[in-house]
């Protein structure tokens, strides 16, 4: 029997449940890359839109901006649906990045994968309000500001960019491998945890 071949890794997450972390973690271990930030960058060299308009859009979509560009679309046919094409271009990317083993942090990858038929373990990581803010008050991006509320924010932004793309609540286990308490295990337990689950559906 020839060598068993990992599997495409997506993770989903609450913002501050270690989704970085994990996946990069994750990464050393199985000795594939894992792409978050530079996923974006990806995007921008195949779409064409500059870095800020898909830095701006990632998985951060405003209810207004998306409400706009929808009436505008609606209303005026030549008005471009910027936040479609730059979802597009993404999918391009997980597909082009799905072509070998890899961990793929957020954009909807699982529903991506899943859409085209291309297999993939699938990972959603959450936790507690305490812990998240313990793990929010150490990124730069947080320092400042009201904790509990801009967590809320970005959950919001990710839940409602989820959901726009796919149909399904980003909180559903059903859409997942496997789901863990980043509240109730380290990141080394997490990521032992999934080494031992990926490989046993190695293929």
């Amino acid at each position: 029997m020839g060598e068993k071949t990992l599997p495409i890794i997506t993770i989903n997450r609450q913002y501050a449940a270690y989704g970085r972390s994990v996946a990069a973690r994750l990464s050393e271990k199985l000795g594939i890359p894992y792409y978050d930030k530079d996923f974006i960058r990806k995007a921008v060299e195949q779409s064409g839109y500059s870095y800020e308009e898909i830095e701006q859009d990632g998985e951060a979509m405003s209810g207004p901006g998306r409400l706009f560009n929808d009436l505008m679309n609606a209303t005026v046919g030549s008005y471009p649906d910027i936040y479609s094409e730059i979802f597009l271009a993404q999918k391009n990317v997980i597909f082009e990045l799905a072509k070998s083993p890899c961990i793929i942090v957020g954009r909807c990858a699982d529903f991506v994968l899943q859409e085209a038929g291309i297999p993939s373990f699938d990972i959603y990581l959450y936790a507690d309000i305490e812990k998240r803010r313990q793990r929010a008050s150490e990124l730069e991006e947080a320092k400042g500001k009201n904790l509990d509320k801009y967590i809320a924010k970005r959950d919001a932004a990710r839940n409602n960019y989820y959901k726009h793309y796919t149909g399904r609540d980003m909180d559903n286990c059903h859409n997942f491998n496997i789901c863990i308490d980043m509240g109730s295990v380290s990141i080394d337990t997490c990521v032992d945890i999934l080494l031992q689950a990926i490989r046993g559906v190695q293929k």
